[in-house]
């Protein structure tokens, strides 16, 4: 299985477009020894050549121009992107829809409750009609059985209900429902490696830890290093438990769930502009290292 990290920082990116604060300000003068990041996308494949792009990132004009293997090889105008997943409706994961409209139609996987948001709230499926039959709904189910996506027929892919929040903008936000945010399994066929996603992940139980496990690597939600850090940096007055991150410091955090698992590869992504982790020097970035926990950056690239 190959892994392409397409974007790894949270929604805004980094440094964000708006944000003065100290990392954003550091990467931006050279004070600080951090990388930019666009927003968080990965892709897929099972061969190298066709790919299963999970989430559409705002970005994904950049990210596409970065990562040759997607870009026009065969035809006058082409892609190798063979299918897209949403793991849930949040802007910052699904706006990159609009930019791949001249591409249209594409395939894209996702449960009810985000095409229900898609189809109301923000209209994506709806606007893109209008581009050559626009997005093909292929319905995710929630019933712990595996499906493959054709464009990748080696890849089986388990979605797995998670504990977060729906966008600000959906009709239900303040009523969770299975399926408004998910997690993947995936396992590769031929060489049997195990991938477990999750950008967005709010609340680990015994049945997500026991999945978890049996991961080889875990690609998961590194948003905020603590509950209170956009209070703390007077960029906001939500807890990360209120927007449906787990933070990774802190007793139950992100830290001690990932220290109580085998996997040997455990990676952050989804980073946060605020995060003290994005600076390479900070001691935070030193503790993770200390606890064998990688941070995700834009072109890493992970074989399974």
């Amino acid at each position: 299985m190959h892994i392409q990290i397409l974007g790894s920082a949270a929604g805004g990116g980094f440094p964000q477009w708006n944000c003065n604060c100290r990392n954003c300000r550091g990467v931006r003068d050279g004070s600080l020894r951090a990388q930019p990041r666009t927003q968080s996308s990965i892709a897929l494949s099972d061969n190298g050549v066709d790919w299963i792009l999970c989430n559409a990132s705002p970005d994904i004009r950049a990210q596409i121009e970065a990562f040759p293997a997607l870009q026009p090889a065969r035809k006058v105008r082409d892609t190798a992107i063979g299918g897209i997943v949403l793991l849930d409706s949040q802007i910052d994961h699904c706006t990159g829809l609009l930019t791949l409209r001249e591409g249209c139609p594409h395939q894209v996987w996702c449960t009810e409750m985000v095409h229900q948001d898609l189809t109301t709230g923000f209209p994506l499926f709806n606007m893109l009609k209008h581009w050559n039959g626009g997005l093909v709904w292929n319905p995710i189910d929630l019933d712990g059985e595996p499906f493959v996506i054709p464009a990748c027929p080696d890849l089986r892919i388990t979605a797995v209900p998670l504990r977060s929040s729906a966008p600000p903008y959906s009709p239900h936000r303040n009523d969770p429902h299975p399926g408004d945010n998910i997690g993947l399994f995936v396992e590769d066929a031929k060489t049997g490696g195990k991938l477990f996603y999750a950008p967005g992940l709010g609340q680990v139980d015994d049945a997500l830890l026991a999945l978890m496990a049996k991961a080889d690597c875990l690609l998961v939600d590194g948003t905020l290093w603590r509950d209170d850090e956009m209070r703390v940096c007077e960029v906001g007055d939500k807890l990360g438990s209120e927007m449906g991150h787990l933070p990774q410091s802190g007793p139950g955090g992100m830290i001690s769930v990932l220290d109580g698992l085998p996997a040997p590869r455990k990676i952050l992504i989804h980073v946060n502009n605020t995060n003290p982790i994005l600076d390479v020097d900070s001691p935070e970035r030193e503790s993770l290292a200390e606890h064998g926990i990688e941070v995700a950056w834009d072109g890493m690239n992970i074989r399974l």
